[in-house]
Formats: structure tokens, C-alpha cells, sequence
């Protein structure tokens, strides 16, 4: 099942060793095969928000260049998709609308997100779900 991580799902992540969202990106770096989705978009932003001054000094002992290696590392483990028609805009936020498009051209099967009421109307429209990472764990039989 082809998946697109939201940037808030990598930021928690990063963040916090408990939570769902680390165990969803440890989850996807053990897998043989390749789950997730990313397009140069997606990177761009994964790279502007990880790696603001702000968001670092939350990292605990990672760096500038620790962060942009882990945002390489996504990458390896990930497809890469073109994005080849925009629906824009579907969604209230520009960004959300990126991730809908990275998803819909890779005809994912989910959207993970810590938000899906940014994400209104995606099931209906293009039958993509959008789940947390909880949820989505929980899916994969993962977590109970």
C-alpha cells in the first residue's frame, strides 16, 4: 500500500521516540519493500520546516546536516512521483493540497497526517484515506 507522509508526521517524529509517528518512520526504514511516496515538493518543504533554527534546537544532539541526511535517507526508502496535473486548490491550505497531489499521482492508498480534517472531502473524492499514524499502525497490524 503506496503511502504519503504528512510534514507534521517527520517534525513529530523527529521530536518525540514514543509516539506513533516515530514508530510509524522506524516501521518504514525496516521494510525490504518501499511504502511510501515523496516528489521534490514534498522534499522542499520536509527540508524548510526540519530544518528552521527553531526546529533544530528541539532535535535533541541532531544537526543542520544530521537532519538533511535523514531527509536523504527518506528518500532512498521511498518512491519518487512526478507530479503531471494539479487539482489545485481542493483543499483550504496549499501545502495540505501538495500532499493530495504527490498522493493522487501515485494513486496511494493513504494520506498519514496528524490532521485529517485538513483533508475533507479526500476519501470522497479521490478514495484516498486519511489516517494518523495510529490508525494507519494499527491497519497494518502493527500496533493493537
Amino acid at each position: 500500500m503506496k503511502i504519503v507522509i504528512d510534514t507534521n508526521i517527520v517534525l513529530s517524529a523527529l521530536l518525540s521516540k514514543r509516539g506513533a509517528s516515530h514508530r510509524l518512520m522506524v516501521w518504514l526504514f525496516q521494510q525490504k519493500k518501499k511504502y511510501s511516496v515523496v516528489s521534490n515538493t514534498l522534499i522542499t518543504e520536509l527540508e524548510d520546516v526540519l530544518t528552521r533554527e527553531k526546529n533544530i534546537k528541539l532535535f535533541n544532539n541532531l544537526t543542520k546536516d544530521d537532519v538533511l541526511s535523514f531527509i536523504d535517507d527518506i528518500c532512498l526508502i521511498s518512491y519518487h512521483q512526478a507530479i503531471h496535473f494539479l487539482w489545485r486548490p481542493f483543499l483550504k491550505d496549499k501545502n495540505d493540497d501538495m500532499v493530495l497531489e504527490v498522493a493522487v499521482n501515485a494513486n496511494a492508498k493513504a494520506i498519514i497526517t496528524f490532521n485529517p480534517k485538513d483533508f475533507e472531502g479526500v476519501k470522497e473524492s479521490f478514495g484516498i484515506e486519511v489516517l494518523t499514524p495510529k490508525e494507519y499502525l494499527m491497519r497494518i497490524g502493527e500496533i493493537k
